[in-house]
């Protein structure tokens, strides 16, 4: 049986400058040196053609490691860039850690563009001035509520991608009210990070709507381990159209039973989200003996007083089910990955 042809995968030394890390990224990119790992994983070689290996729990918190071609990452910073009008010498400035794909993709767009971001990752003193940037919605909810020096620098910027877990409609508008151009980003470490902007698929980017609800996504992004046979890699995730745009509903898995009713935990953060536009809140499911899954909600931002108020908004938008059986008040939110709550962590709160 013919082997796959294998190449060297060495992982990334966190000791390498900014510019060191950028030009062993171009050397992968070009199969001129061996393919990198943002993380140590399992293995030493990968096929020749993957360039970039990323080792994510995404959504579900099952640590995967997910490979990706030069194709796949040229083809999303080139897209990305394209969207945005970027031009030859415009800048990125780096807020995202660079053992996820959203950092990476602010070098790889930056290299297209023939520049370096500034990396402002631990950085002490007033963020200078640059043309684009990427942020989760916390590192966006921080900025409109005290991070002065944060706030001024996506104000200053040309365009603002925020992705990496849901933006609140409220979440959105504040920024826009602050004179921020927030540009929502969709997609996956399997996308090669965001690949659907404000609901509008990048340039050589399909998206479509299974027969079960699930979000489908065909394109040259794409993991080419993970295409199916009819040419789509199916996400995790529910959506459906308005207006032409994807609005995505949330993971397919995210629905619990209790007392025998069907209650989506996305439902829940949603009318949560809407109606304490101020508060940061992340609901969460544990086993119990009485309901077979005891719905749960942590808060930041809150004290009890807050309890009767969330209780009357989801019994009015979702019904009883929706209600409640336990409150968490919290400093912040346990996250996985660079923006995604992580709902194990919250249930280990009640244990």
């Amino acid at each position: 049986m013919e082997q796959t042809a294998q190449r060297e995968v060495r992982t990334v030394d966190p000791a390498w400058s900014l510019s060191e890390l950028m030009a062993r990224i171009a050397k992968a990119l070009v199969s001129n040196g061996p393919a990198l790992s943002l993380s140590e994983i399992s293995a030493a070689t990968v096929p020749s053609r993957t360039a970039l290996v990323v080792a994510t729990t995404g959504s579900s918190g099952q640590r995967k490691e997910i490979g990706l071609s030069a194709g796949a990452l040229l083809a999303s910073a080139q897209a990305s860039n394209k969207y945005l009008g970027s031009e030859f010498g415009n800048t990125w400035s780096l807020l995202l850690p660079l053992n996820h794909i959203a950092g990476i993709n602010v070098l790889i767009r930056s290299l297209e563009l023939g520049t370096t971001p500034t990396n402002l990752v631990g950085y002490e003193g007033k963020y200078p001035k640059v043309d684009f940037t990427a942020i989760v919605p916390t590192q966006l909810f921080r900025a409109l509520n005290g991070d002065e020096n944060l706030l001024q620098h996506l104000q200053s910027a040309r365009a603002v991608l925020v992705g990496g877990a849901a933006l609140t409609h409220q979440l959105r508008r504040d920024a826009e009210a602050a004179s921020i151009n927030v540009i929502e980003t969709y997609g996956s470490t399997e996308t090669s990070g965001g690949c659907i902007y404000d609901g509008v698929p990048l340039d050589g980017v399909e998206v479509a709507i299974g027969n079960d609800g699930r979000i489908a996504i065909k394109g040259k992004v794409i993991a080419h381990q993970l295409i199916a046979e009819d040419g789509w890699y199916y996400t995790s995730d529910a959506g459906h159209f308005n207006d032409g745009k994807l609005i995505v509903d949330g993971r397919v898995d995210d629905i619990v039973i209790t007392g025998g009713e069907n209650v989506s935990l996305s439902a829940i953060d949603r009318v949560l989200a809407q109606t304490f536009p101020q508060v940061q809140s992340a609901s969460f499911a544990v086993a119990d003996p009485e309901w077979g899954q005891s719905i749960q909600c942590a808060f930041v931002g809150a004290d009890s007083s807050i309890e009767g108020a969330v209780q009357s908004a989801l019994e009015s938008e979702l019904g009883v089910a929706a209600k409640l059986k336990g409150f968490h008040y919290l400093q912040e939110l346990p996250l996985i990955g660079i923006g995604k709550v992580d709902r194990a962590a919250l249930g280990r709160l009640v244990l």
